[in-house]
């Protein structure tokens, strides 16, 4: 049985490269191409599809007022196209924000030349889209006001994710305090976008976030985020510690890779480290948190029941790197309660 797909989009030749990806693989079928969001409501109920590719930038009625009503009407797994503008990006996070599964950044005009990379990033969305949960949102839990009497730099948290990851992060980052250690993360997510995010971020939490930067010193208090197309990894400087960013190749299929953060936490950092993985497809990361493990550290997956994609964490828990899978209220629970503990056996 194949993945049924619409295609939204006001622009004929994105809905013509569309077609052509959509049509050329076996798994999937396409029922339909939409120039508005007034034709692709007549065919959302015409045909039901299993996914839907959906245009940010529309005229008359815009994608994240379609993306809102079709959320709130028929949840429906939803691949945002985004424009690579800075205002395309915090739409991005909006739409993200309002149940879209993914997104892909729209094509420059020099598509054709790179037809096969755009080609493989739409089938490989899409399939996903079509295997992820599509969650109800839910309202923004509000900023914690836990206190946590912490202070020093010996204590690090990673985090990563995924497909999904962009929500989660937020749904656990808005729980944990300001006095918190540093907070290093690693996201999938072009360049671009991740600078937008962080801004989100910075704006709803108590924690300062930000977009990391090479040489930088990790402060408590402070969440660092992985650079769109630059791995992030952390060293020991002395009595501190401070963020390297490369440019070198994919790992483990991606770049930014999470298995370079977490390596790097294991091997700087020891069991002073905490991990945590959450929503995401794919294996990324899992090799990192058992290292960390190993090392000691205290690490945490995403449980299958709360995930959008259940593809990460469960890599992880199956290469024996996980301690809990809990939902994420319970991990920001128990990770500040874990913190506590071991701040308090550092200063003994």
């Amino acid at each position: 049985m194949t993945i049924s797909v619409l295609v939204v989009d006001d622009s004929a030749l994105i809905r013509s490269l569309m077609t052509q990806i959509i049509s050329a693989h076996p798994e999937l079928t396409l029922v339909g191409t939409a120039p508005d969001a007034f034709v692709a409501k007549d065919m959302v109920k015409r045909f039901n599809p299993d996914v839907i590719t959906l245009d940010i930038e529309m005229p008359r009625v815009d994608g994240l007022t379609f993306l809102d009503r079709l959320m709130k009407a028929k949840p429906t797994p939803v691949v945002m196209i985004s424009t690579l503008t800075e205002k395309g990006a915090d739409a991005t996070m909006l739409a993200l924000e309002l149940g879209a599964i993914d997104f892909i950044p729209k094509p420059k005009i020099d598509v054709q030349a790179k037809f096969m990379a755009f080609q493989q990033l739409v089938t490989t969305k899409i399939l996903e889209a079509a295997r992820a949960k599509v969650k109800k949102r839910v309202a923004d839990a509000e900023v914690t006001k836990t206190q946590l009497s912490y202070s020093g730099t010996e204590l690090i948290v990673g985090i990563g994710a995924s497909t999904g990851g962009t929500e989660a992060i937020k749904e656990l980052l808005v729980r944990l305090p300001a006095s918190f250690p540093a907070v290093v993360m690693t996201q999938h997510m072009p360049p671009g976008f991740t600078t937008s995010f962080a801004k989100r971020l910075n704006g709803l939490c108590a924690l300062t976030v930000k977009e990391a930067k090479h040489n930088e010193r990790l402060l408590p208090g402070h969440a660092y985020l992985a650079p769109g197309d630059q791995h992030l990894s952390v060293i020991k400087y002395g009595a501190d510690y401070r963020l390297q960013l490369s440019d070198h190749g994919r790992v483990s299929g991606h770049k930014p890779s999470v298995d370079v953060l977490f390596n790097s936490l294991a091997e700087q950092v020891g069991h002073n480290a905490f991990g945590v993985i959450l929503t995401g497809m794919g294996k990324d990361g899992a090799d990192g948190m058992r290292a960390m493990h190993d090392k000691g550290a205290v690490t945490f997956a995403q449980d299958e029941a709360s995930c959008v994609v259940y593809g990460m964490p469960k890599e992880a828990v199956r290469r024996g790197g996980v301690d809990k899978s809990l939902p994420i209220p319970d991990i920001a629970t128990q990770l500040t309660d874990a913190i506590r503990q071991k701040a308090k056996g550092n200063r003994l």
